[in-house]
């Protein structure tokens, strides 16, 4: 639940700029979430109540810019803003602070690791999760959680938030034709759900199996000396 000293009289999302007009400067800013988004869209097709912004402005005040990360989760407010697409997200509307925040590190570096992670962590978003396809080192993929006020880095790959019902993780594979490591959705179990062209993929090849089976079974029918259209 949001709750800040704010004015009397308040502006509306769609009074409030929806963007702060700043392009991407790596076209993974927009690829990452974008892939995440899409993979929801499948494992949570049927629930209405979680919203996946990317690039969106989070507004916290109207009379302070907004926070803009590259993407963020929240869980508990209905999809679709009066059964159109929301402009931004405003917190004194939706009363609901974002559960995750992610940033994606571009070849500029944005304060990533400091500055924004002290905004986030006062908003009290409950996952921060940074990622730079830039690092050697260190794990390219850091999940900050909210414990107490202050956000703990949290270890492994994937991280397990139970508070969302999802993992976030890294792992190599193939989306909008580039193959490379990319962040993905995981189970309890640390399974990584399928993209929607995976699922596809999979699909067709159970169906490709089914359709071999029968054309199995028909010709050792065949054999017997079974006449299949009298089996119809």
């Amino acid at each position: 639940m949001y709750q800040c000293d704010l004015p009397r009289h308040l502006p509306s999302a769609d009074e409030l700029p929806d963007s702060d007009e700043t392009p991407v400067d790596n076209e993974l800013q927009e690829l990452i979430p974008g892939l995440l988004k899409a993979i929801l869209l499948t494992i949570g097709s049927e629930r209405m109540d979680w919203f996946f912004g990317i690039d969106m402005g989070i507004y916290y005040h109207p009379d302070k810019p907004p926070m803009v990360p590259d993407g963020f989760l929240s869980l508990g407010v209905e999809r679709f803003y009066d059964e159109e697409l929301r402009p931004s997200y405003v917190l004194w509307d939706e009363n609901i602070i974002p559960s995750l925040v992610l940033e994606v590190v571009s070849t500029n570096y944005r304060k990533e690791y400091s500055d924004k992670l002290d905004e986030y962590q006062s908003l009290g978003v409950l996952y921060y999760a940074i990622y730079s396809s830039r690092r050697r080192r260190k794990p390219r993929l850091e999940v900050h959680k909210l414990v107490n006020g202050r956000y703990e880095l949290q270890s492994g790959n994937p991280v397990w938030m139970p508070e969302i019902g999802l993992g976030i993780g890294c792992d190599r594979g193939n989306y909008s034709g580039l193959t490379r490591e990319w962040l993905y959705w995981y189970d309890a179990e640390g399974n990584r759900y399928l993209t929607p062209q995976e699922q596809v993929k999979r699909e067709a090849e159970r169906a490709n199996r089914e359709a071999q089976k029968a054309e199995k079974l028909a010709r050792k029918l065949r054999e017997l000396g079974v006449d299949l259209e009298d089996l119809n």
